[in-house]
């Protein structure tokens, strides 16, 4: 039980003192015009409180990630937990503080934009097919994962309940951000944040023994599966994940002032990781072994877990409203991943998205396009998700790497996390089934020897006086 509570106390402190290192190294700019000003249009741009933001960059980042993933890690042992607190206090939250800030200073511009801004124009137009993809299928994803969990809830027909998640999606893609976006996700947060505390607190006096286990010397799953890389491919919500970079730009767009962007890009990345530790808690505890939670995941998938632990410590009622909390999640994701893809789409063709016609321009033919991915059995193709989800990342911090390394800056708090980034990547897709297949110590040799690359060709090209030149 100290374990656990001595990780969340280490995020907590990671936000006010690492998460206050970074903010310095960046220097928010107080007197400068943010682009909720700048670029005022009442749709996407638009000034909110800060509170309301934090609510939705929450909801924005978050997903399913959180609960599955941490659930998925914790099948390697109480090394899930170290790798959400490093992982989100070194990783996750500088990605998002820096791809939110980033995206401030470049009047609100997406991820493909950033990129391409600051790692040249090939790297904008594959991050720009990248995104889009990725964008889609979380879309697509986050409409079935909550019909199922809700048909499991209500016992409505499926499909009816994906045509009902069209639906809002739609209309919260093309709405004003502060209309549906902007009311709803303050109410379900605190929904998610009550549910969450409650059932942490229900583990705690169940007599559930909290941690039993900390031996941190289990480095494969109960199938075999190695702990590197797949633990930092499959726990990425909560630790880090390169969906969030597509998110933080929305919120960028609503920032009244620079000097809020560590609680609302930052903070929000460490709320999450607080999400994470208690879900991997609860699979490290609640199960007896982590035979016994693979057993309930292969027989369902992780939403069994969620429906199982539930409704056995908070009751049928409880029950019911944990398991609303988590169908929260995919849906307070999957509509801003489709108003995601609009923005992105718009910027690439230079479409001015003031005018609700324009809007629908681009929205009827991705929804169109949306429910065609539906109903294809694509499983084969989300099997990648996880590889492209931490390329993301990957790209992002090398972004932000190249930023501070142009400007003379303390780049190692996005170089290294960068690298290390790199590695994991590369090593999962070296010995990925579906990827190169090679051997698993073959695969660590070439995933190194990729970050080595990596990191050497950055400190060549960027991090030296010269480069600060070239910027104005």
């Amino acid at each position: 039980m100290l374990f656990f509570f001595a990780c969340v106390a280490a995020l907590i402190v990671g936000y006010y003192t690492y998460g206050k290192f970074v903010d310095g190294i960046f220097q928010p700019d107080a007197n400068r015009t943010t682009p909720a000003y700048a670029m005022r249009d009442d749709v996407d741009y638009m000034p909110m409180p800060k509170w309301k933001l934090m609510f939705i960059q929450v909801l924005d980042i978050a997903g399913i990630g959180p609960i599955f993933g941490p659930i998925l890690g914790a099948l390697y042992g109480p090394a899930a937990l170290l790798w959400i607190v490093i992982g989100c206090i070194f990783g996750g939250a500088v990605h998002d503080y820096f791809s939110g800030m980033l995206s401030i200073r470049n009047n609100g511009a997406s991820v493909p934009e950033l990129v391409g801004e600051y790692l040249g124009m090939p790297a904008r137009h594959v991050m720009r097919v990248f995104a889009f993809v990725l964008l889609m299928l979380v879309g697509v994803v986050f409409v079935l994962s909550p019909a199922k969990l809700l048909t499991d809830l209500t016992g409505i027909n499926t499909g009816i309940l994906v045509a009902c998640i069209f639906a809002y999606y739609f209309l919260a893609t093309i709405l004003p951000i502060d209309k549906l976006i902007g009311k709803l996700y303050p109410v379900f947060g605190a929904l998610l944040l009550v549910m969450t505390i409650a059932i942490a607190v229900a583990l705690l006096l169940s007599g559930h023994p909290i941690l039993p286990n900390l031996d941190f010397a289990v480095n494969t799953s109960p199938t075999g599966k190695p702990m590197w890389p797949l633990l930092f491919i499959t726990l990425s919500c909560g630790a880090i994940s390169g969906f969030h970079a597509t998110q933080s730009p929305l919120m960028a767009r609503c920032v009244k002032n620079e000097k809020e962007g560590r609680s609302v890009f930052y903070g929000a990345m460490i709320i999450e990781g607080v999400i994470g530790l208690i879900w991997c808690t609860i699979g490290l505890s609640f199960y007896n072994s982590p035979e016994a939670m693979q057993a309930v995941i292969t027989a369902g998938s992780p939403s069994a877990v969620v429906s199982q632990v539930s409704n056995s410590l908070l009751g049928p009622v409880g029950g019911i409203f944990a398991i609303i909390a988590v169908v929260i999640l995919p849906i307070t994701s999957g509509d801003t991943a489709f108003r995601s893809t609009r923005l992105i789409v718009a910027e690439t063709f230079k479409m001015d998205q003031g005018p609700a016609l324009k809007r629908l321009l681009i929205a009827i033919p991705l929804f169109v396009l949306g429910y065609v991915i539906s109903t294809q059995n694509f499983s084969s193709i989300w099997r990648y998700f996880g590889f492209s989800n931490q390329c993301l990342s990957m790209l992002m911090l090398w972004t932000a790497a190249v930023y501070l390394g142009q400007r003379a800056k303390l780049h190692w708090i996005a170089s290294l996390p960068a690298t290390f980034m790199t590695a994991v990547v590369v090593t999962f897709i070296m010995q990925a089934k579906i990827g190169f297949g090679l051997s698993i110590d073959t695969s660590i040799l070439i995933g190194i020897a990729a970050a080595v690359a990596a990191i050497a060709l950055f400190l060549v090209k960027y991090a030296h006086p010269k480069a600060a030149e070239n910027v104005q």
